[in-house]
């Protein structure tokens, strides 16, 4: 009798927006999912609970494991443990205005682990694919577009992190003809996304408002200017990546350019609101030094990897915006949920 054995993936991160979208991607696909979750006093599982089965369970394909990605002891273990076909390295301190406060704790999270994954797959000498999730903020002070050949001059310690990461996925895979790729992901965004990143207060801060909780939203610089996508084609992305013929370094991004302001805009007009009413500048959420304007040139992703954003900057205000007033107790327009009926036939991701 002849059976398949399903693909083996380990997932740094795999509690967070893009972890938790991956997850269950890679469960659509037949994947046996594992993830690496921090030990804490209270449960940090809520973007994964909707997926998760009793490992005990026969029908449990995802697993998790207590570990931390700053202890080269626990990573080696459960390398070891698992025996993954993939890795996708998503977990760090991924805060960029946070990365300013707490730059050695960044660096080392941040920066260090991947060296711990890369040093442990070598070792193993299992032939483990691995995804490195790169950043935009790498360009920092370049000028836009940036694609795979723009030089880097990161403004930010979380920037420096990832750019040390960076390198040592170059390195490991010329020195060691590892399988080790660079996602270069711009800014992509859902109804998951951290409450505390611009794009995620903007939409619960709006919501609030609607719902008489909160009177202002208190902003830092709004004319920085970003390229913003919807999280769940970013996923299917990294997946593309690994099952490419050869391994390397792929930007990814819609091509578009918009400020904070405009998504300020977008999402006040969307609810029907006056932002100008409500929104005030705190200087406490500038950064020391700012990224000025982020454009991806990601023609190579489209033409290796078949990969086109369907989701842009209009749409993906409207996903946001309806996701947190239903959130918070509102009807929305529903705009946004028509986007994602019309432009995703096949809808392998769940409740959000």
């Amino acid at each position: 009798m002849w059976w398949s054995i399903p693909k083996k993936a380990l997932i740094t991160g795999i509690t967070g927006q893009d972890g938790s979208y991956l997850a269950e991607l890679l469960l659509s696909k037949g994947y046996e999912v594992h993830g690496i979750i921090r030990r804490a006093s209270t449960f940090n599982t809520s973007r994964i609970d909707h997926i998760y089965v009793d490992p005990h369970d026969p029908a449990a394909r995802m697993f998790l494991h207590y570990g931390d990605i700053s202890d080269s002891e626990q990573i080696n273990g459960i390398i070891y443990n698992v025996k993954p076909d993939e890795i996708y390295h998503l977990g760090a301190q991924s805060h960029v205005r946070v990365s300013f406060d707490i730059p050695e704790y960044t660096g080392n999270a941040t920066g260090l682990s991947a060296t711990r994954l890369l040093e442990a797959i070598r070792r193993s000498g299992n032939g483990i694919k691995y995804y490195q999730a790169s950043s935009s903020e790498m360009f920092g002070a370049s000028p836009p577009p940036q694609s795979e050949a723009t030089p880097f001059r990161p403004r930010s310690p979380y920037a420096c992190a990832k750019l040390y990461a960076y390198w040592m996925v170059a390195n490991y895979r010329e020195g060691y003809n590892m399988f080790a790729s660079n996602g270069i992901l711009f800014n992509h965004e859902s109804p998951r996304r951290g409450e505390t990143f611009v794009t995620r207060k903007v939409t619960r801060g709006i919501s609030k408002i609607l719902a008489k909780k909160d009177q202002y939203l208190y902003m830092g610089n709004l004319d920085a200017k970003r390229d913003w996508g919807f999280a769940p084609e970013y996923v299917e992305c990294m997946w593309k990546i690994l099952q490419n013929d050869l391994p390397g370094d792929f930007v990814i991004g819609t091509g578009e350019s918009h400020s904070v302001r405009e998504f300020v805009e977008k999402a006040f007009s969307y609810a029907g609101l006056d932002w100008s009413e409500h929104v005030r500048i705190d200087p406490k959420y500038f950064r020391p030094t700012e990224v000025e304007d982020l454009i991806a040139d990601a023609s190579r992703s489209k033409r290796v990897l078949g990969w086109e954003p369907r989701v842009k900057f209009d749409d993906l205000v409207k996903i946001m915006m309806d996701a947190d007033m239903r959130a918070s107790g509102l009807e929305p327009a529903g705009e946004g949920d028509r986007i994602i009926e019309k432009k995703f036939e096949n809808k392998w991701w769940g409740c959000d």
